[in-house]
């Protein structure tokens, strides 16, 4: 019979503990490590508010785009569930109709998620931070916001895009879109 592993081990210890003392250290846990925070602010669905949404969504951006300049014209590892966070947390916002808090966050995506394409080797995550813009991008072209409201939003998009070709097609069609009268 094989010895049980860590995690069973781990298990049977946390069975014996009360209800109070693992939330507790669950909290302590996701206090130190903003990684395990999102993982399980994912899990249970927490609800937050406006105010944290847009808070933890800044600190994903952070997380996602953060890399080693020492690593720069390398494949260096990114936070894959970080982008997975904002994803995530801009489409809660576009369901909550808090589309215009949503575009500066996407604005702000964009600017640091290209730089860290643009210092890497392959540009990996470029597909990463497209998938988060067209999260937003859908929603603008779907909106009733002003033209040219959404035509400004796409042109700090492309001016933000330092390599130029982050979510371009997407951006592209929708000022085609509002240029023409169709946006909605």
């Amino acid at each position: 019979m094989k010895p049980p592993g860590p995690a069973a081990t781990l298990r049977q210890a946390l069975a014996r503990r009360k209800r109070a003392e693992l939330v507790d250290a669950l909290v302590e846990l996701a206090e130190g490590d903003r990684a395990i925070l999102r993982q399980l602010t994912a899990r249970f669905d927490v609800v937050m508010t406006l105010e944290e949404l847009v808070a933890a969504t800044h600190q994903a951006i952070a997380d996602a785009t953060d890399f080693d300049e020492r690593e720069i014209n390398r494949n260096f590892d990114y936070d894959y569930e970080a982008y997975a966070a904002v994803k995530r947390n801009l489409g809660r916002l576009i369901a909550s109709e808090q589309l215009r808090l949503a575009m500066p966050l996407a604005l702000e995506l964009m600017k640091l998620g290209s730089y860290q394409v643009e210092m890497s080797d392959e540009g990996l995550m470029a597909e990463d931070v497209a998938d988060c813009l067209n999260v937003v991008i859908e929603a603008v072209t779907k909106s009733d916001l002003p033209a040219d409201e959404m035509l400004a939003w796409c042109s700090a998009l492309h001016k933000a895009d330092r390599i130029g070709f982050i979510a371009r097609a997407s951006i592209e069609a929708l000022r085609r879109r509002i240029e023409a009268g169709e946006a909605q």
